[in-house]
């Protein structure tokens, strides 16, 4: 894995900075007075009614909010009073969130009991910068660039699963103001979860019943599946496949798997790390090219540790896009927000043939 530059912010958060052959990383001071970490705690509550952990972080009702370009908090800032990244350049970037949603380590959470409980928000929220370019995209990297990434994505999966406390590490991206985004330089997040979160509870539990009944994993079985239907295939090599699955909730939805089962990014070795690379840009190009302006996604990293719990889980790529067509938007209103019962406006198959025709 690329070993990065480490540096310190002025508030103690760590920097880390990944770089491309023969570029050398060059931090300088952060001299921005930033008020101290202390007590910026957040807070976990248990919901009785779903089994599920709420993260309560109202520290972040202060964040960065749409800055104008020439204040954006995640291009370089080469005098060490402007930036969260001070330096003259960068390739890749990730620093830890000034505002977290989960900071601090601890011990693993307990079964939680009846009535009120809570505990505190312990675990680590990322920010990783994929270029210095503010107007760029993830799509636009250039292939090494793109793997840099990827190399990024591994070293922080790798330490935060070995993190004390940490029960999930979730790399992600969200792009387009659509999506929420409040500042449009090309960034994604790394969050370590103190718990594992309620999708892949269900989708390991699926999984596991699925073993039980067949003796083999869900996750390659429906990789097979839609092989042999093909029709909602889109790119396919020797090592990975894209395709829009057979029951998409969203209305632009592609998954991304290896076709040789790892649990999560640290176990690609180098010619996977490559095609992944190749067939996620190919994905993304597509995606820019479906509208007239590039699409709003979220692209979500599925990863599970080497644990004996979570040991059916498949390492893969979940792009999703609100957007059903040139001109609407789908939004998750009562059916989906309320019921979590999802309605689709599009067929699978006929955003697969779009999305096939885009190549």
């Amino acid at each position: 894995m690329t070993a990065p530059t480490r540096a310190k912010l002025a508030d103690g958060r760590d920097l880390l900075f990944f770089a491309l052959p023969g570029h050398r990383p060059a931090p300088v001071e952060d001299r921005r007075p930033l008020p101290a970490r202390a007590g910026q705690h957040t807070e976990l509550r248990f919901d009785q009614t779903t089994g599920q952990w709420v993260i309560v972080a109202a520290l972040r009702q202060d964040r960065t909010y749409k800055p104008p370009a020439g204040q954006c908090p995640l291009c370089p800032g080469p005098t060490g009073l402007t930036s969260e990244v001070p330096a003259r350049d960068y390739d890749v970037v990730v620093f830890e969130n000034r505002f977290p949603s989960l900071s601090g380590t601890g011990p693993a959470l307990a079964a939680p009991g009846d009535g009120f409980v809570s505990a505190p928000g312990q675990g680590r929220c990322e920010v990783i910068c994929f270029s210095s370019d503010h107007t760029g995209s993830f799509a636009g990297l250039e292939p090494a660039h793109a793997r840099l990434v990827i190399e990024a994505w591994r070293h922080r999966t790798a330490e935060l699963m070995a993190t004390p406390g940490i029960e999930q590490v979730f790399c992600f991206e969200n792009r387009g103001e659509e999506i929420g985004v409040t500042l449009t330089h090309p960034h994604g997040q790394i969050y370590g979860y103190p718990y594992l979160t309620p999708r892949t509870a269900v989708m390991l539990d699926r999984a596991r019943r699925h073993r039980k009944r067949h003796g083999t994993n869900l996750f390659g079985d429906l990789l097979a599946a839609e092989l042999a239907d093909g029709g909602r295939i889109l790119v396919r090599d020797d090592l990975f496949t894209a395709f829009v699955p057979f029951a998409a909730r969203w209305p632009v939805e592609v998954h991304i798997y290896p076709n040789r089962s790892v649990r999560n990014i640290t176990e690609l070795d180098g010619e996977e790390l490559d095609a992944f690379a190749r067939v996620y840009l190919d994905v993304l190009g597509r995606f820019d090219r479906m509208y007239s302006a590039p699409l709003p996604y979220i692209s979500a990293l599925h990863q599970y540790a080497d644990t004996d719990s979570q040991a059916d889980g498949y390492f893969h790529v979940e792009l999703m896009s609100i957007r059903r067509s040139a001109t609407k938007l789908k939004y998750l209103a009562g059916s989906e927000s309320g019921m979590d019962a999802f309605i689709s406006d599009v067929t699978p198959e006929s955003v697969a043939e779009r999305l096939r025709q885009l190549g």
